[in-house]
């Protein structure tokens, strides 16, 4: 019998686990992504363990030895434990499904360690070992799997995926995860039951997208997801982008162009989302004219559709937000061709704001030309440009660029209310500060008073006491906040 010694040296939290059920009169395995990961030398993170023991039964074990206990999954089954700074989720043996248009899985308790790897989703996350003994017991040929960097379901595909739709979407997400092959039969099921997945909620849909995202092989997984049509069902925005190549006006392959600026990102959920996005909008806005093939404004449309699609899938408000700016902005690094104004610095700075790292990163992955030249130059002006970020950032503080004047002196110099000609003051005076750099006040309430004669409008106090009460009037609101 083949055994695994390493997983369960003396000493190891895995081991004493083993022991302390043992002694209860409980077995328990590691399972799932523990054992995976090991054998496949990647770094373990938490563990996952099946036992025989009911969650009643395994808080009796536990609550003496954990510093903290999670109980959000009792009821199906799972109970999670942090025991000496590690932690470990336990599980008694289980089998999950969906009823048919449910969109919520059933889960009930299995009678063996063999009854709850013939359900998981894929072999090689099916194979288990004994604690504290070691003995890896795999009855549906996980090892090999694994050796073969090869994705198959313990039960047929048709049989897994109506337990569970939702492991089609996993399905590419261990492609790229894993970087394994996908068994055929996996790939004509998918295509078959694809449907199948909207019975499965958003959230879930969503979080398994986000891992696919964060992986080491982003684009292997998105790939399957569009040939076996899955991605109708999730993002279909993204086969939209495998446009027919016109034999006159030829363009890039929109689609494979996307992976490779999904690859070209660090693995942030931020920035592989709006690499994702960036050229959604595209195939609403191709046209063919005499000098080729163009896609005018598809930033301002790709930004609305991203918002529509990320809403769709219940990501959160501000992620959405930062998203369709990233999409908005992608292309503004290449309307300044003929070099960058301090303005315009300024105004770039003042447009991406806290996202501006990201946004530089999007800009540059973005480049995917097999044009060596062209590729040189565009990295070369990107580095220009950070330099003179740089350079005005020594200057003036640009991550916090505002108006000389805020509401109070302008409520105050006018003896107004606050109102719609209040806004419209502090944007005007925000331009002005783009287009100057850093100006003082008394120039700030000229240029302001020059501004109003447009639109009849008279100041009311003199500079001195306008400052004065707009100090008392800040004054008031601050210790209003406290």
């Amino acid at each position: 019998m083949t055994k695994l010694p390493e997983l369960v040296s003396e000493g190891s939290l895995a081991r004493e686990l083993g022991e302390r059920f043992a002694a209860a009169g409980y077995e328990t395995w590691l399972v799932g992504g523990s054992v995976r990961d090991f054998l496949l030398g990647r770094p373990l993170t938490d563990l996952d363990v099946a036992t025989s023991a009911k969650p009643s039964e395994m808080l009796e074990v536990l609550r003496p030895w954990a510093q903290q206990l999670w109980l959000q999954g009792v009821r199906f089954g799972t109970i999670g434990a942090l025991i000496d700074g590690e932690r470990v989720e336990i599980t008694t043996y289980r089998e999950e499904w969906y009823v048919e248009d449910s969109r919520k899985p059933e889960v009930h308790f299995a009678p063996d360690i063999r009854s709850d790897l013939s359900r998981r989703d894929f072999t090689v996350n099916a194979v288990a070992v004994e604690i504290p003994g070691g003995e890896v017991f795999d009855p549906t040929g996980g090892l090999q799997d694994l050796r073969a960097k090869l994705l198959r379901t313990p039960s047929s595909p048709e049989q897994a995926f109506t337990d569970d739709p939702l492991r089609m979407l996993r399905a590419c997400r261990f492609a790229a995860a894993l970087d394994f092959e996908v068994a055929e039969e996996i790939v004509e099921a998918i295509h078959t039951m694809r449907e199948r997945l909207a019975i499965v909620s958003r959230e879930r849909v969503r979080d398994e997208l986000s891992k696919l995202l964060v992986s080491s092989h982003p684009s292997r997984g998105l790939d399957l997801l569009v040939r076996t049509g899955l991605a109708d069902e999730v993002m279909p925005e993204l086969p939209a982008l495998a446009m027919e190549q016109d034999p006159v006006h030829r363009h890039k392959d929109v689609l494979h162009h996307t992976y490779a600026v999904i690859e070209g990102m660090p693995p942030t959920l931020l920035g592989r989302m709006a690499a994702l996005m960036h050229d959604i909008g595209k195939p609403a806005t191709r046209a063919f004219g005499p000098e080729g093939v163009s896609f005018h404004h598809h930033e301002v449309v790709g930004a609305r559709m991203t918002v529509e699609r990320l809403r769709e899938l219940r990501y959160p408000n501000h992620f959405v937000d930062e998203v369709r700016q990233l999409v908005f902005l992608h292309l503004r690094f290449h309307t300044f061709r003929l070099g960058w104004t301090d303005a315009a610095v300024r105004r770039y700075v003042r447009d991406a704001g806290p996202l501006l790292d990201t946004l530089n990163l999007l800009v540059r992955a973005d480049c995917t030309t097999r044009n060596k030249a062209k590729a040189r130059e565009l990295q070369e002006r990107m580095d220009q440009l950070e330099a003179r970020i740089a350079e005005l950032t020594e200057r003036e503080e640009l991550s916090k660029i505002r108006p000389p004047l805020d509401g109070h002196d302008v409520i105050a110099f006018f003896d107004l209310k606050p109102s719609r000609v209040v806004g419209e003051a502090l944007k005007f005076l925000t331009e002005l500060r783009i287009e100057r750099g850093p100006m003082g006040r008394a120039d700030a309430f000229k240029e302001l008073e020059r501004w109003a004669a447009e639109r009849d409008l008279k100041p009311a106090r003199t500079v001195e006491d306008a400052t004065e009460l707009a100090s008392a009037a800040r004054a008031a609101a601050e210790e209003a906040e406290a």
